[in-house]
């Protein structure tokens, strides 16, 4: 994960955290995605949350797939441990880290694209086993990096830039976690530093695997059809030496609205997005009752955000396979690795 370098200037007077260190201590590079990205957003409140924790840099492994949010592991945590996977396959590469160092804190961050399609196996087979880490879905309805093709997660009946019409249901991560077991299941918007920070902090905090779902906008495909400054008018009428694009600064959304209340979000192209933040008497203990009230929400055109449930009382990966306390990187080898002769004895009992 490289990106361009931030200049490392420490002011006097910036505020300590419990191991002495700065905000500045848990950045990384400058990002490289569009001006106005809700990812950058979420950047800054891993930022924030992780310093406010107290989670030690060298501490953390973070984890990506293939696509704008894979990219944006680049912007945070510098001195932390990190693996830029393939498409769709970080949910394995997280689980062999947690095997080798159970120690270490794991933060995957992925795109509805890499979860939701290609990954969607991996992403479920995580979630069942009840992985000790927090996965973030940075979720945009788009495949931002191949020019904004509808992802699974895209609305039925959304319209793209070029106002063709999604005609594909979509698949709900939130729902599916509830429906396969997940023990912590949230979502967010990217604008609303204020709620996304606590539940980023809570799912660092949570044994086991800790699903927050980010409504994110993609500003970069917020043209409209017939605008002479579009990307279509000019890939019709251009004729390039080269492939280049140009995308206008956007301003950040931000969102602040209290419990229990509905708030009306305009987009950059326009759109609006209703968002629902749990009230204070909403039972995040109980499934059945998560799910239906997804469920009438989502008929109502409402996105809820909040931590929708959490069960503290299953165990996790390690838990469930009664695995021990040393990490397997700390185990010697000549336990790790007991000879042929174990090897012949395991696999005679699968004969």
């Amino acid at each position: 994960m490289t990106s361009i370098a931030k200049p490392k200037i420490v002011h006097s007077g910036l505020a300590r955290n419990v191991l002495g260190l700065t905000v500045r201590d848990y950045e990384g590079g400058m990002s490289t995605l569009c001006a106005g990205c809700g990812h950058d957003s979420i950047t800054a409140s891993i930022v924030q949350a992780c310093f406010e924790l107290g989670v030690p840099p060298h501490g953390v492994a973070k984890m990506s797939g293939i696509g704008c949010s894979s990219k944006t592991p680049a912007y945070f945590l510098s001195a932390s441990h990190g693996f830029n996977s393939v498409h769709g396959r970080m949910p394995s590469i997280a689980t062999g880290a947690s095997a080798a160092n159970r120690d270490l804190y794991l933060l995957g961050v992925s795109g509805d694209g890499d979860s939701l399609s290609i990954g969607l196996g991996q992403f479920m087979h995580a979630l069942r086993r009840n992985l000790d880490m927090l996965y973030i879905i940075e979720n945009n309805g788009v495949y931002g990096l191949t020019k904004g093709q509808f992802s699974a997660s895209a609305d039925l009946g959304a319209k793209n830039k070029r106002g063709e019409e999604n005609r594909q249901p979509p698949i709900d991560p939130v729902q599916m976690a509830l429906a396969l077991g997940g023990t912590f299941v949230a979502r967010s918007f990217s604008g609303d530093k204020e709620q996304l920070v606590p539940l980023i902090k809570a799912g660092i905090s949570h044994r086991g695997f800790a699903l927050l779902d980010v409504v994110s906008p993609c500003v970069t495909f917020n043209d409209h059809e017939g605008s002479t400054k579009s990307y279509e008018h000019a890939r019709e009428f251009n004729l390039r030496a080269i492939h280049t694009d140009f995308v206008p600064p956007e301003e950040e959304i931000m969102a602040a609205y209290d419990e229990g209340d509905v708030l009306p979000v305009e987009l950059h192209d326009g759109s609006r997005l209703l968002l629902r933040k749990l009230a204070n008497d909403y039972d995040i203990g109980n499934r059945g009752e998560a799910i239906e009230y997804l469920r009438t929400r989502h008929r109502a055109g409402e996105i809820v955000t909040g931590l929708l449930y959490i069960d503290e009382s299953q165990p996790d990966l390690h838990g469930a396979n009664s695995t021990i306390e040393t990490p397997l990187n700390q185990v010697p080898y000549e336990q790790l690795c007991p000879g042929p002769e174990s090897l012949a004895a395991l696999q005679k009992r699968y004969r």
